[in-house]
């Protein structure tokens, strides 16, 4: 029986709701409400605490779901265990038992719930909870939990990362239902850096035709999406005045499912500046590691930029915002240069939110090319864009190129001849984003043929394979992970135009290697934690010591080299079988050994796989592969019957593929459009 009342929580929030009038601190150009529900009970509801590592993840499941707690411990790399005064572990526990919970200050609860019987949570359990996870017994299950883990954790913060490139594009999926985008979900979401599900325009199947979708129905729709990309998800419940179907006469109602977002772990969620300014801070307050998106729309057409209530709006919005998002129809090509010197005293303010600004309609299309944050595109194979005016990334990359703000550039693969698998991989890119640059593949030849190809005056940027030297000196600038690992596999371009433009070394491996590592673990789950690399060299390795460095590993063993560069301290060799026993349990083995030497890692494997604990307090194994090509034996066939998690070199080079383009043509190509259209590894 689950309890009807929480000690430690408020009355549900939609209980109760006196009268409430429209906020008379900003004008908006909306039409003046009538009285709406009161948001006074708001005021009761704590702010999610934001859960720190050490913190105890406790998982609420059905009776006979206790194995996705046991999960949850796998995927942290935390001790499973059912006892209530348990700290930094994973605590797995039944829906009737959230009440006699110890104190909350250092609990993040999750109520997890499977959709697979059709049933709904109950909402009085998930009121109870900080969080909620929806999920069903598929493939992606654990991939899925982990992605959700460590975005509420805030250990994977994907704004972070998008504030670092110079353009954002997100795509909107306005399909009524899901399943009806995931056919080409990898081919629609190519140039785009997120995906907006627009809640108001999905449609539950049921008689009648009802006004919104019910949470439930919700729920499983962005449970599908995001088991079928690893791009960020915008949610969003656009209301009738604005293009959408949510009843603007019931702000609470918004309030209810945008809350609910937040508990799902959306990275991304969508808030009208109309609804009143309580709803808005609470949801701010209460956003843990989600980030909030103010939105105003204006269709009327009427709207300027120039007046000063576009200020006020959007310093209202920047109140309860990590970006502003402000959209308006208009209808002459001068109110495109408007709104960018809007856009310019917005940036001269500094520390104010990032600014999303575009208009619309066909005269708007302009400043959808200019906007640089989080511009909302369209694509042909869409049902219906979301917005008039929308363009294609490969539409706004054109029009950017005719404008002379995307220059025709020479990028090179470099190191053979002849086009490889990648390369034409990475030109079919460049025409499915509408860039306007050569790709040529040149061997690196003779001495002296790398600087000739840097000072061509169009070079633009190129991929080394293999990777060169870290400490050549006819590349201006070497990033610091490139120059620790000592090796070079990107040439970059950094700058805003071609005339103050200059280039930088970098190396993406090893940011394929962490991509793979932390696609079905939690980034913690590794700290502290023994490691073992088996490799022919120490430059064979590098990568990988690079990037289980940054997932803060305790002792790194090696196996088959010396290290003697600056990622050799700490790292411990094996030197005889003894050494071998010295260590109880790694919990990642990496190796870099070539093909024909790949099965020398298959002994340690079966030992450390029998040894291996299999108790509730298990915390998993972990076995990465970089081997490329035909090997003697099968190590990852070996590994998974051992009962590590296994992934092969065809996963690292799809992520290297991702980073790579990122660095060179900053543009988004997801890593599962990569691998579906690889098939086999390109390095």
């Amino acid at each position: 029986m689950i309890p009807t009342a929480i000690p430690h929580m408020a009355p549900p929030l939609l209980d109760s709701v006196p009268a409430l009038k429209a906020d008379p601190e900003i004008a908006l150009p909306i039409t003046v409400l009538p009285t709406l529900p009161s948001t006074s009970a708001l005021k009761e509801e704590p702010v999610i605490q934001l859960p720190a590592s050490g913190d105890t993840v406790v998982i609420v499941h059905a009776e006979n779901q206790g194995h996705i707690a046991q999960l949850a411990a796998e995927v942290l790399g935390k001790a499973w265990t059912t006892e209530t005064r348990a700290r930094n572990a994973v605590l797995g526990v039944l829906a009737h038992e959230v009440a006699s919970l110890p104190e909350r200050s250092t609990l993040i609860v999750v109520n997890t719930h499977c959709v697979a019987d059709g049933t709904a949570p109950d909402d009085a359990l998930t009121e109870s909870c900080d969080y909620e996870f929806l999920y069903s017994q598929s493939p992606f299950l654990r991939r899925d939990l982990s992605r959700f883990l460590s975005l509420i954790l805030g250990q994977t913060r994907p704004h972070d990362d998008l504030g670092t490139k110079t353009r954002t594009n997100f795509i909107s999926t306005t399909f009524p239902d899901v399943h009806a985008a995931l056919p080409n979900l990898d081919i629609l979401s190519v140039g785009s850096d997120a995906v907006e599900i627009r809640v108001d325009l999905l449609v539950e199947p049921a008689e009648g035709v009802a006004p919104v979708p019910s949470l439930k129905y919700v729920g499983q729709q962005l449970m599908l999406l995001r088991q079928h990309t690893e791009l960020p998800i915008i949610f969003t419940t656009r209301c009738t005045r604005e293009n959408g179907k949510f009843p603007i006469d019931n702000p609470m109602l918004f309030y209810k499912y945008l809350r609910r977002a937040i508990q799902w772990g959306v990275e991304y969620i969508d808030v009208e500046v109309w609804l009143p300014e309580e709803i808005r801070r609470n949801l701010f307050e209460k956003k843990g590691h989600s980030m909030i998106l103010s939105a105003f729309h204006d269709f009327s057409g009427n709207w300027k930029w120039t007046s000063e209530e576009a200020q006020r709006i959007f310093t209202e919005s920047a109140k309860y915002a990590d970006i502003v998002k402000m959209i308006a129809m208009v209808h002459t090509i001068e109110e495109n240069y408007e709104l960018e010197y809007f856009r310019s005293t917005i940036k001269s303010r500094g520390s104010s939110p990032l600014l999303s600004a575009v208009n619309m309609g066909q005269m708007g299309q302009l400043s959808r090319a200019l906007n640089t944050v989080f511009s909302p595109i369209t694509h042909p194979l869409l049902p219906m864009i979301a917005a008039p005016g929308q363009l294609s990334a490969a539409e706004i990359n054109e029009a950017m190129h005719i404008m002379g703000q995307l220059p025709k550039r020479d990028i090179y693969a470099i190191g053979s001849f002849r086009p490889t698998p990648h390369s034409m991989f990475m030109e079919k890119c460049f025409n499915e984003l509408g860039l306007p640059h050569n790709l040529t593949s040149i061997d690196r030849g003779l001495k002296g043929t790398m600087e000739s190809i840097l000072s061509q005056p169009h070079f633009g940027g190129a991929y080394v394979n293999p990777p060169i030297s870290s400490s050549t000196s006819y590349i201006p600038a070497i990033s610091e992970a490139a120059r620790a690992i000592g090796l070079v596999d990107t040439i970059a371009m950094v700058g805003d135009s071609q005339t103050s433009s200059r280039f930088i070394g970098e190396n993406s491996a090893w940011k394929g290697i962490r991509a793979t590592l932390t696609r079905e673990y939690v980034p913690s789950a590794y700290s502290t934690r023994a490691a073992i690399i088996l490799a022919g060299s120490e430059a064979d390795a590098s990568p990988a010591i690079f990037a289980l460095r940054s997932l803060d590993v305790g002792t790194i063993y090696t196996v088959g080299f010396k290290a003697s560069g600056p990622l050799s301290a700490g790292l411990e060799p094996f030197t005889s079988i003894q050494s071998v026993k010295l260590v109880e349990q790694p919990f990642v083995i990496v190796s870099a050994l070539p093909p024909e030497k790949s099965l020398l890692v298959q002994p340690l494997l079966r030992h450390y796989g029998a040894n291996g604990r299999s108790s509730p307090t298990s915390r998993g194994k972990v076995y990465l592969d970089l081997a490329s090509g035909p090997r003697k034996g099968d190590p990852l066939a070996v590994a998974s019957r051992a009962g590590w998690t296994a992934y092969g070199a065809e996963d690292v080079s799809a992520w290297t593929t991702v980073e790579t383009l990122r660095l060179l043509v900053g543009q988004n190509v997801p890593f599962d459009f990569v691998r579906m259209a690889s098939g086999r590894p390109f390095f």
